[in-house]
This record gives structure tokens, C-alpha cells and sequence, in this order.
């Protein structure tokens, strides 16, 4: 049984369609030359503000046009590789767009990665120039001896702009550049190994910006609140573009504050906000503040809220609207719960069946891939059975909302697409997550497979910690897993450890606060004799997840991160039972 045909909805997603369509139909158009024409048709009208630095659709089309001369003035190529690496600021989007526009490949880099982390990321992409905010420099530094490439490094204050040309481009200067054309590189983890560098298109940028200025029914009128990363494919291309496309402005904060966010959005009088459902359990847990109704927003947008937040912030804090939707950034379909549903992450409507194709799989946890029948084909789930999703991958696209545009590394490609899935040829695209569809079609997030968690709103690699854990002194295995707090979204990442006498926790501490950003830091330590291993010798992690960190049942130590004394501490009956009633945040 599918959901009954709801008018408002239909609406909406026919609002979707046609602005998508709208920015797509010219495959040579890019988002470069879509804010050409934005600066013509809003002109000072404001695009991207700050607390710092503010700029009108004009300032901004030009500021983008000012770096394409610039990349062309180094003699960058189609094809070439520029890194950035700078906080969120206006300027940030200037950059990407504009060195983008003559065919060069900018790689938005994660601000918070330090030292191997940090290397892994430049070399994966090898980029040839990076454009370095003067507070990342010394980031840039302790990477710097973990690299085997060295690409010219600019920092970003002593770019001069001033003596370039701001003026429009003839078609011609730009030409042979298109929608098939990879734009970025966004990092996204995936579900195992270290982070990998996922490929962009112009075009999937464009069908982005469309689809959500289209769902959210961005206009002039509006000002979107973004305090995600930007250098997430939501927080620096989506949310800006779509707001961008429909003639909205963006204010954007260099990072979430859950104390100011309320005056935030009255003071600069935002309509709509983006979200990731962690964001939205933080302020529920806030203490009152007269702002927070005295808004005006009309709808929120993200994704990861769960049904129990949704109805408590929706209530709490008088939100008209909410726009939960389900994406990857190199996944070949999104899903988005425009039926406001709490709890799920979105449906295929009926018209759309033909575009999309989802399908959730049965899934063997012990061998990590979907389940095959005796004649190798995947085994389709029942309604309410949970799976791992897949979508159907267009093997007739280069690039586009169904195509899988790749990553740099080819072998890791290789690894995400799923072949002969139900009939001889077809191919997959595995999201490494697992969800359940219910019997009208909407679907519901579950849990994530393989190697990787999602803590903080984060994909958290656990290879990415295991290689920091290991390299600590004493340490002679570990396993690296997410384990479910009570009360908060996601998992929190352990660490089982097998150590010798050399092994030291203060020093541990040290290695992890030092070397990896808040969300990735494992919060607890298990110290263990032996590893529990399969007849293959591979670690049984489902079994250590499942033990979490309950002191109850273990009768190995405990130890808990304490990241104002930057050590671990025992976990004791009294914390533990703080954990568990939800009074102790992580």
C-alpha cells in the first residue's frame, strides 16, 4: 500500500522538477555562469553574509569571475587540482565557484584534520596549487611532513585580487567546460577505510541547487541560516546554491553555537535553516531563551532527526515546517520526506518511480555485503525488514543525480558498485546504510554498516583512528567500532585495546586530542587480553559493539575521555549511570 496522493506535496515536488530541470537544461551552463545571471537579475541585493565579510549577487558573481583569472593567470589547465582549506566565510564560496568555472577541480578540505589525516586528504587528490586561510597554516605545517607531494601554497590574505579584472566573461573564454565536468572534490568516508575524495560534477551541482530550491521554495524574500561545514557537499554547495538559485540570501557562521543560535536567527531575521538532526537535540537540551520564538523561520531543512527530536523542536520552538531528506554525496539518488512524516527520511513518489530506482537488500553482517540467492542474485527485502540500500546507477550518464561520478581512487570506485544485482549487467550503487521501508514507501534510517559510524553529525572512519590508536607506545592491537549512547544520535567511537607494560593512557590522550577532531576522538577505551576473532582471524567488531560499554557485563576495564583534563578516566557506577540517564553529554 502506498502513501495516498497528498495535493500540497505533489506541489512541492512538482516545484522541485521544474526548477532542477531549469538549471540543467544547458549542459554547458555551469553554477559559475548561473551566478553571472543572478548577479544581473538581483544585483546588490545581498548573497552571503557574516559577521565579517558581506556580499551582493553583483560582488559576488565578481569576486568568482576575479579568481577564474587568476587560475587562468597561474596557467591552470582543465583538469588541474586546487585544495582549500579555510573556514566558512563568503569569500569561501567565491573561490570554489570561480576556479571551478575554467575547468580546474577545487578539493574542499576538512579544517579540522591535523598531521597524517590531514597529508592523506592533499595526496589523495594531488592537487597542484592550495589556497590556505592564514589560521591553517600551521595545520598545513604538521601535514606537511607526512606528504610526498608539494603543491605550490597560497595563503589566502595575500591573494591579490585588486589589479584583476572583474568584468563578465564572453562564452568563449570559458568554452569547453560543461555540465559532464568534474567541478570538486568532497571527501566523504564512505563505509570503510580512510576518507576518500568523491568527484563532482558541474552538472550534479546545478541538479542540487535546483531540486532543493525547488523543495524549500527558496525566494527573494528568504535568508537561510548555514552553520554547517563547507566543506560538506550541504553545508558549501547545496544549501547555498539552492537559496542562491531562488534568490535567497545565506547567512553563514563559522560553526554551530547552541548559546547564540536563537539571537542569531532573530538578528539576522532567517527564514530557513539547515540542519543535522545532532544540531537539533543540542538545542532541545539548551536552557530558554525569549528568541527562540520569536523567529520567523518558515521551514528547516537537514537530515538525521530522529522522530522523537522532531516533534519535541517542532513543538518547542513553533516550526511550521520540516524538510527531512537522505543523501550521499556520491550516492545515485536522494530521498525526501516532503510529507513531513517524522521519522523517516523520504519516499519515491509514483511519478518519479520511473527516474529512481531504490531498492533496500538483504544483508549478511558477518561477511559485510548483501545477501545473494542460490542463482547469485541479491535478495529484495520485505516491507519492514531492514536492508542496505541501493540505487540503480545510469550507466548512460557520465555524470548527473544517477550517475556514480567516482572517486580519485579507482579501486575504492570499484568497491561501491554492486553488479548483477537482479538481472545479468544492472549495477548498484551501495550506501554502506541500513534502513527499512515501511508498507506506504517511506523509508527509515537504521543503522550504518562496515567501518564507519556517524557520530556528531560526522562520518567517522574507524581506519582513520586505528592507524593514531596503534601508533601509541604499548599498544599491540586494536579495534576501532561505534557504540550507542543512551539519548544521543548516532555512536560514539571505542576503542578495544590489547597493550603491553609500555602502554600509557595519558599518553593516548595526548595522541587523540592532538591528532583528531572532536567528533572522531574515541570516547571510550577497552582494554582487553585477546581480541575476539572469526575462523578467518578477523575481529569480531559486531561483538565488541554490541558489549558497548556496559561495566555491568564487562569484566574488562573501562576508561571514559574526559576532553577538559584531556585524559581517560575509570568508568565507574556513577558514570555509567549518568550515561545511561542521559546526563552526562559527550
Amino acid at each position: 500500500m502506498t502513501a495516498p496522493p497528498n495535493p500540497s506535496a505533489s506541489r512541492t515536488w512538482l516545484r522541485a522538477i521544474e526548477a532542477a530541470s531549469r538549471l540543467t537544461g544547458d549542459q554547458s551552463r555551469t553554477f559559475a555562469a548561473l551566478l553571472d545571471e543572478l548577479g544581473d537579475t538581483h544585483g546588490d541585493r545581498s548573497a552571503l553574509l557574516s559577521d565579517s565579510e558581506n556580499f551582493s549577487f553583483t560582488q559576488l558573481a565578481a569576486r568568482s569571475r576575479q579568481y577564474t583569472r587568476w587560475a587562468l593567470g597561474l596557467g591552470l589547465k582543465k583538469g588541474d587540482g586546487v585544495g582549500l582549506l579555510m573556514p566558512n566565510r563568503p569569500e569561501y564560496f567565491a573561490v570554489w565557484v570561480g576556479i571551478s568555472r575554467m575547468g580546474a577541480v577545487v578539493s574542499l578540505i576538512n579544517t579540522n584534520l591535523r598531521e597524517a589525516s590531514l597529508a592523506h586528504c592533499i595526496e589523495v587528490v594531488a592537487p597542484d596549487h592550495l589556497i590556505v586561510d592564514v589560521a591553517l597554516m600551521a595545520a598545513l605545517g604538521g601535514a606537511m611532513g607526512h606528504m610526498k607531494t608539494s603543491p605550490t601554497v597560497w595563503r589566502a590574505d595575500q591573494i591579490d585580487l585588486k589589479r584583476i579584472n572583474d568584468k563578465a566573461f564572453a562564452k568563449a573564454d570559458v568554452a569547453g567546460v560543461g555540465q559532464a565536468d568534474t567541478a570538486l572534490h568532497i571527501y566523504t568516508s564512505g563505509t570503510t577505510g580512510l576518507p576518500k575524495a568523491a568527484r563532482i560534477s558541474h552538472g550534479r551541482i546545478l541538479s542540487w541547487s535546483g531540486w532543493f530550491s525547488g523543495l524549500m521554495g527558496a525566494q527573494p524574500d528568504d535568508r537561510l541560516y548555514n552553520c554547517l561545514p563547507m566543506y560538506h557537499s550541504v553545508g558549501g554547495v547545496t544549501a547555498i546554491g539552492a537559496a542562491l538559485a531562488g534568490g535567497a540570501s545565506v547567512l553563514l557562521r563559522e560553526r554551530f553555537s547552541a548559546s547564540s543560535f536563537w539571537s542569531d536567527i532573530v538578528r539576522w531575521d532567517c527564514t530557513l535553516f539547515q540542519y543535522i538532526g545532532e544540531l537539533c537535540r543540542y538545542l532541545l537540551a539548551a536552557g530558554q531563551t525569549p528568541d527562540e520564538q520569536r523567529h520567523r523561520l518558515r521551514l528547516i531543512c537537514g537530515n538525521g532527526l530522529s522522530a522523537e527530536v522532531w516533534t519535541a523542536f517542532q513543538a518547542r520552538f513553533a516550526i511550521p515546517a520540516v524538510l527531512e531528506f537522505y543523501a550521499a554525496t556520491e550516492a545515485s539518488f536522494s530521498l525526501y520526506n516532503v510529507e513531513a512524516r517524522p521519522g523517516a527520511v523520504g519516499r519515491i513518489p509514483p511519478f518519479l518511480a520511473h527516474r529512481t530506482s531504490i531498492a533496500l537488500v538483504r544483508f549478511d553482517p558477518e561477511a559485510e555485503l548483501p545477501l545473494r540467492a542460490a542463482d547469485g542474485r541479491c535478495l529484495a527485502c520485505a516491507p519492514g525488514e531492514v536492508g542496505e540500500a541501493i540505487g540503480r546507477i545510469s550507466l548512460s550518464e557520465r555524470a548527473g543525480p544517477s550517475a556514480f561520478e567516482g572517486y580519485t581512487d579507482a579501486a575504492a570506485s570499484e568497491q561501491k558498485v554492486l553488479k548483477d544485482v537482479f538481472e545479468p549487467g544492472d549495477a548498484w550503487f551501495r550506501t554502506g546504510d541500513l534502513m527499512h521501508k515501511d508498507a506506504a514507501g517511506f523509508f527509515y534510517f537504521d543503522d550504518r554498516v562496515g567501518e564507519t559510524f556517524r557520530w556528531k553529525g560526522e562520518n567517522v572512519a574507524s581506519q582513520t583512528i586505528h592507524e593514531i590508536v596503534t601508533q601509541c607506545p604499548g599498544v599491540c592491537e586494536a579495534a576501532v567500532y561505534g557504540v550507542k549512547v543512551p539519548q544521543a544520535d548516532g555512536r560514539a567511537g571505542m576503542a578495544a585495546i590489547v597493550a603491553d607494560d609500555d602502554f600509557n593512557l595519558l599518553a593516548l590522550a595526548d595522541r587523540v586530542m592532538g591528532q583528531l577532531p572532536s567528533f572522531a576522538r574515541p570516547h571510550f577505551i577497552r582494554l582487553m587480553s585477546r581480541l575476539p576473532l572469526t575462523e578467518t582471524f578477523k575481529v569480531k567488531k559486531q561483538a565488541l559493539a554490541r558489549d558497548g560499554f556496559d561495566i555491568g557485563r564487562l569484566s574488562d576495564p573501562v576508561y571514559l575521555l574526559d576532553p577538559a583534563r584531556g585524559a581517560y578516566q575509570r568508568l565507574d557506577p556513577d558514570l555509567h549511570d549518568q550515561l545511561l540517564r542521559g546526563e552526562l553529554r559527550l
